[in-house]
């Protein structure tokens, strides 16, 4: 049976015939219940790509014991990605399976949400999702007239501070390998990372890399510089936040329960004031200091990071003609502007709805000189991209949103079974673009 509910979305459940039978793992002479329940919902394509108007199967498993749960009844959830228009209902479940038919009749992502209250009044969930024709997703705005000049004068503001770089040795984890504790000046906190390069490297020989953090509050990465240093970069990781390196636990935890709590929201009332302001000034900032390295090849500059360092890495090419690739994995910050297209906004969802339900004008006009999305329109740079489809943090149809603005070279790995991690497989997609980049970037000589 299909049931219509709205323009854009369409719905119908589909079961055929119950089994009733005793619960697997559950014996007469145990006292408990068993617990051990797998609920799981997945497209029934493996890529999950669909086109407009196509009918999407979402095939539901339950599992108790590792065996088919049968005479069960989960319910279930279609949305635009989180966003209405949503269709629920409840299905009962043959021997452990059932299936949820959608469509969605504009580009973007179908998900379907399901839950399972078990009998010790536990409730499991589980999500998946589906693109459809997902590069077709246009910016919901255009980037804004005066962006560039915005970002001109605001790097004009950075050139005018002297990089003043501070350099204190550190134990290197990795052999033939130096490593230094950097601080450099930049438009008020200072870059703060640690810099790393093979011992003896030559002149003109190394390309860079440059790692950013995701969100949160913490030290850079000595093992992450120290380790790409090992490969052949003249690499640097720097801390979101330009705070010291290698501080106990207590000294990141009292900054996050304190003076940096909720920043992704601070100053969002004004494009002066947005707290990302200094944390995107710093990333060129940083590629001053790493270009004027005597070890640069002088051709090759790579900017890579996930989540909020995803977004980092997007704003870097946008901002810096320097950056020649960028590998951005589930990236953050794109599309802050989602609901003036009744669409969904990736983190840190920097624009708040007001009294009226609509989103918050003044916010808004000024999320839209920190968004990846409007960045990726600005670079040349090669890049890639990896997507979870079941990301509800940074969600599909945001990144997709700043993927299709890129108009160098791109890929975009896609990942449909990902939540907001970076899997072993996009992970290692990542790592091969880069490399494959610095050996193009070799023979290009």
């Amino acid at each position: 049976m299909t049931s219509h509910y709205s323009h854009r979305l369409f719905v119908s459940v589909v079961a055929s015939g119950f089994l009733v039978v005793g619960c697997p793992g559950l014996s007469a002479q145990s006292a408990k219940p068993s617990t051990n329940y797998a609920l799981t919902v997945r497209a029934e394509r493996a890529e999950a790509l669909y086109r407009q108007g196509e009918t999407v199967a979402f095939k539901i498993k339950l599992l108790l014991d590792q065996q088919p749960l049968s005479d069960a009844e989960v319910q279930w959830t279609l949305s635009k990605d989180g966003v209405p228009p949503t269709k629920t209902g409840k299905l009962k479940l043959a021997d452990g399976a059932g299936t949820v038919t959608g469509t969605l009749d504009e580009p973007g992502f179908l998900q379907c949400r399901v839950t399972f209250p078990t009998p010790a009044k536990a409730t499991l969930t589980a999500v998946g999702g589906a693109g459809i024709e997902p590069r077709q997703i246009k910016p919901s705005l255009p980037v804004p007239a005066d962006f560039d000049a915005f970002w001109s004068a605001q790097k004009k503001k950075l050139a005018e501070v002297p990089v003043h770089p501070r350099l204190t040795p550190a134990k290197s984890p990795q052999q033939e390998v130096e490593c230094f504790d950097l601080q450099a000046d930049s438009v008020g906190a200072p870059v703060s990372g640690y810099f790393a390069k093979p011992v003896g490297a030559k002149p003109k020989s190394l390309p860079i890399m440059l790692t950013v953090h995701g969100a949160g509050v913490r030290s850079s990465s000595l093992g992450g510089a120290a380790g790409w240093a090992k490969q052949g970069f003249l690499a640097l990781d720097i801390n979101a936040h330009g705070i010291p390196n290698g501080q106990p636990d207590s000294f990141y935890s009292g900054l996050a329960n304190g003076e940096l709590k909720d920043y992704r929201a601070r100053g969002r009332e004004s494009r002066e004031t947005v707290y990302f302001l200094g944390m995107f000034l710093r990333l060129v900032r940083a590629m001053d200091f790493l270009t004027a390295q005597p070890e640069w090849d002088g051709r090759t500059l790579v900017v890579h990071g996930s989540s909020q360092g995803g977004a980092q890495s997007i704003v870097a090419a946008g901002l810096d003609p320097r950056v020649t690739f960028f590998a951005a994995g589930v990236p953050a910050m794109c599309d802050h502007t989602g609901a003036a297209a009744s669409r969904i906004s990736g983190w840190p969802k920097l624009v708040p709805a007001g009294a009226d339900g609509k989103p918050d004008a003044t916010v808004q006009e000024a999320a839209r000189y920190y968004d990846a999305m409007n960045f990726a329109t600005r670079t040349k740079a090669a890049g890639i991209l990896t997507v979870g489809f079941i990301d509800t943090t940074c969600p599909p149809t945001s990144v997709y949103a700043a993927y299709n603005a890129l108009t160098g070279a791109k890929e975009i790995f896609n990942d449909p079974p990902s939540t907001h991690a970076v899997s072993a497989k996009a992970s290692q997609a990542m790592r091969a673009a880069i490399l494959r980049h610095v050996e193009d970037m070799k023979k290009a000589k």
